[in-house]
């Protein structure tokens, strides 16, 4: 598998949460929601980058709050 760059728009499929590449250590994949928030790690095998459709969901929640709106 390749490895998703920083910064790519991902979904990890074992836990369904959706989030930004912050790098590679050791074996795992650490993953950020967007925006901001807590690191978690996941394996690689288990991260996908998200679809066209996906990418607003995953960033649309943070400019709401950016917003102000709900």
């Amino acid at each position: 598998m390749t490895k998703l760059p920083v910064g790519s728009y991902v979904v990890d499929t074992r836990t369904g949460r959706s989030g930004v590449v912050m790098g590679h250590e050791g074996p795992y994949v650490q993953l950020r929601p967007h925006g901001g928030g807590r690191e978690w790690d996941a394996a690689p095998e288990a991260v996908r980058e998200a679809t066209p459709a996906e990418r607003p969901k995953i960033t649309g929640g943070y400019r709401s709050a950016e917003e102000g709106r709900p």
